[in-house]
């Protein structure tokens, strides 16, 4: 089995975020002048931030395409998944507005003069003329100017094309599915670049800010994790309590060692196989699994998006460019839209939110830097959140489907129906019978 190298490259951005901290309370002067390490990394992702969104919309049509095919179960998971998404990213904003991230952070002041005078612009610009900025004026200039709405606009019409293609835009799929996994491998060979934009981004908001700039990140931070509970603790819990009389610290109980897979991987993906495998032992319908599933792993991500919702509001209040609350909905539907089909790919989320304010505040991008360090941090609780969004969702879609078994669930949480950890099967395999007990041997009929 290949090993999984990435565990170094986040050990490396630990170690480089303490090395940043370091050098800025030792010399300010030369932390704030490591700065463009970090603008140079936020330059790299940003460079990737076209085909990333191009790759994943058109594909994540296709999904969308086929969860509706399968009828009532698809339509009402992608109906329950855009609800919860919004639930989340109202939970998030309402958190983040309270505490206000970032706000102990001090960016320098050519950063904040940009961002002030790039708002100002925005506001004055005409809204007729905004609409039709968002139509490119050549299909390759989507791609070349660094309009990101253009690029999902293309990216839409594309991927409905295709839609109505039928079975004839197999091939074509196939080539952009093809075309993704070469863009993700670029982009995980630029993120080996992570540490020392790290160094640099940390190094300088600590030399600029001093000990708030700790205290601002702990924050940042605290605040996620407590918006991540609150949205599991007041939201999921009572849901699937109410639905399907099932207790989310149950379910969470039973999960338990696809949590301990996701919490060392940080990445959801990685419990993927064993997620269906225990649904459909706990109860749900193959049926209803082998279509809840995976597709929420693309369209259901609530940690996700309280994510690109706390660093958002962290970067647009560094930069002393707080943004309105129809500013921060209309920023964030648009993460959430450009994010489909990205899930659980390493570096997705900053290319995604980098893309973001790239399209609504140009000068903003490069507050992603103040983002980079602390990402790992804040990656456990994101694909925590995921998962257990996923796994409720599952039970929900089998409770209002019919295709929930309560008292076997009521049985395998009580543990007197254990999983099969050895083949991760919903039943033991049959064994064969005795010679004497076949019918056909045994000159009796069938049982």
């Amino acid at each position: 089995m290949r090993r999984d190298r990435t565990h170094y490259l986040y050990l490396a951005v630990m170690v480089a975020v303490l090395a940043g901290i370091a050098v800025g309370f030792a010399a300010p002067d030369v932390g704030v002048a490591l700065k463009p390490l970090g603008t140079g990394f936020v330059a790299l992702i940003k460079m990737m931030i076209s085909p990333i969104i191009f790759c994943t919309i058109v594909l994540g049509v296709g999904s969308v395409s086929k969860a509706a095919k399968v009828g009532k179960v698809g339509g009402l998971a992608l109906g329950y998944f855009l609800v919860m998404s919004t639930v989340a990213l109202a939970i998030g904003l309402l958190v983040g507005n309270l505490i206000e991230p970032g706000s102990g952070l001090v960016l320098t002041d050519s950063l904040k003069t940009a961002a002030h005078e790039q708002a100002t612009s925005a506001e004055a610009t005409n809204f007729a003329d905004y609409v039709l900025g968002i139509i490119p004026t050549t299909l390759l200039s989507a791609f070349t100017d660094g309009q990101i709405l253009q690029t999902l606009l293309v990216a839409l019409l594309t991927g409905f094309a295709l839609l109505a293609m039928g079975d004839r835009a197999a091939p074509i799929l196939t080539a952009i599915g093809h075309l993704q996994r070469l863009v993700f491998r670029i982009l995980a060979m630029v993120l080996w670049a992570a540490p020392v934009g790290a160094f640099g981004a940390i190094a300088s908001v600590v030399g600029a800010t001093g000990v708030d700039a700790l205290k601002a990140l702990g924050v940042i931070m605290l605040g996620f994790y407590v918006t991540c509970l609150l949205f599991l603790g007041l939201v999921l819990g009572p849901l699937l309590w109410a639905v399907a009389r099932v207790s989310l610290i149950s379910l969470m109980r039973y999960l338990g060692r696809e949590y301990l897979l996701v919490f060392s991987t940080s990445s959801s993906d990685a419990a993927l196989p064993r997620l269906i495998a225990k649904m459909e032992h706990l109860g749900v319908s193959r049926q209803t699994v082998g279509i809840t599933v995976p597709t929420g792993y693309s369209f259901n991500l609530d940690g996700t998006a309280i994510y690109l919702t706390m660093a958002t509001l962290t970067i647009a209040k560094a930069l002393g460019s707080p943004l309105e609350v129809g500013q921060q909905i209309s920023l964030l539907v648009f993460m959430m839209v450009a994010s489909k089909g990205a899930a659980g790919v390493t570096g997705a989320g900053l290319a995604t939110l980098a893309g973001g304010l790239q399209t609504y505040r140009p000068a903003l991008v490069d507050g992603v830097g103040l983002i980079i360090g602390i990402d790992r941090f804040m990656s456990e609780a994101r694909s925590l959140t995921n998962f257990t969004g996923n796994a409720v969702a599952t039970v929900l879609i089998g409770s209002w489907t019919g295709e929930f078994d309560r008292e076997r669930a009521e049985e395998v949480l009580a543990g007197r129906l254990p999983f099969d950890e050895t083949t991760l099967l919903d039943e033991p395999e049959p064994q064969e019978p005795p010679e004497s007990a076949h019918p056909a041997l045994s000159g009796t009929g069938s049982a």
